[in-house]
């Protein structure tokens, strides 16, 4: 049985340097395919999903950056810019903060996670107050002991009051949240345990690739980020993903394209492309 509704909520954007994030693959060759400025920046996006399942669950997936680091990050070179109120973008499915049962984070740096958690009276205090936070295990202990290039990427206000409440919920493998119709699946590369949930609907199995394919111009194996902590894994690991997608029609949802936010995909000789955009 497949999952009652889907839907992608684009949570804002975000500047990001083009070289950083297509590392060794040449400008000459990314641009052609993702469009940059002057100055090589990419506008990404930030897709999220909210999930109603048959069984009365409503799941977030991942929460973009939220709003509690703005101040911090405005030094920065992302420049934020048009970013959503999700409680306002949830309401518009008719879903309150209360009833959302369930927060998957595919992995916990902040512009992921960040609007797990919200500022009141100078606190971080969690967003959805009801939900049980999905995290992996490795991930959760690398975000408390960070290696130095990923240092920058975490910020314990995001998820503290989350394990201060006894909202946090580790695995350690695969796990099936909703019998067949979700399951969160690990994949290490971008950075460690990272969690890709596959969603049944009642047209796909939509697979929310996270930083494993970050924008379709990525599905191109070699092409890796240069944000990824451990490149020669995230090509295995990419090659895992695309060989099932292609194989079996899956609709993969690329959390920070913005132009191209989900796609099928098809597998020609060795190489992969899209084959058709996907709404949802």
């Amino acid at each position: 049985m497949a999952v009652k509704s889907l839907h992608l909520i684009n949570t804002g954007y975000f500047h990001a340097d083009g070289g950083a994030m297509f590392g060794a693959t040449p400008q000459s060759a990314w641009k052609r395919r993702y469009a940059c400025d002057e100055q090589g920046r990419c506008v990404l996006a930030m897709h999220i999903g909210l999930v109603i399942a048959g069984n009365g669950r409503i799941i977030l997936i991942d929460t973009g950056v939220g709003d509690k680091q703005l101040e911090q990050l405005r030094s920065t070179t992302y420049q934020f810019f048009d970013l959503v109120d999700l409680y306002e973008a949830i309401g518009r499915y008719g879903v309150m903060p209360e009833q959302v049962t369930d927060v998957v984070l595919t992995h916990l740096h902040f512009d992921h996670c960040g609007y797990v958690t919200k500022n009141e009276n100078g606190r971080a205090i969690p967003a959805f107050p009801n939900a049980t936070c999905w995290v992996s295990q490795s991930q959760w202990e690398n975000a408390l002991c960070p290696n130095p290039l990923e240092i920058d990427s975490y910020f314990p206000e995001n998820m503290e009051a989350i394990e201060q409440a006894g909202k946090l919920r580790l695995i350690n493998e695969d796990y099936a949240l909703c019998e067949n119709d979700i399951i969160l699946r690990m994949y290490d590369g971008h950075t460690v345990g990272q969690i890709v949930p596959y969603i049944q609907t009642e047209q796909f199995r939509v697979v929310f690739a996270g930083d494993v394919i970050p924008v379709a111009a990525q599905i191109s194996p070699k092409w890796i980020s240069g944000f990824d902590i451990y490149p020669l894994t995230s090509y295995y690991e990419k090659m895992r993903l695309l060989n099932e997608a292609a194989e079996n029609n899956y609709a993969i949802v690329h959390y920070h394209d913005a132009y191209t936010p989900c796609t099928t995909i098809k597998r020609i000789n060795n190489f992969f492309k899209v084959d058709r955009k996907i709404g949802l």
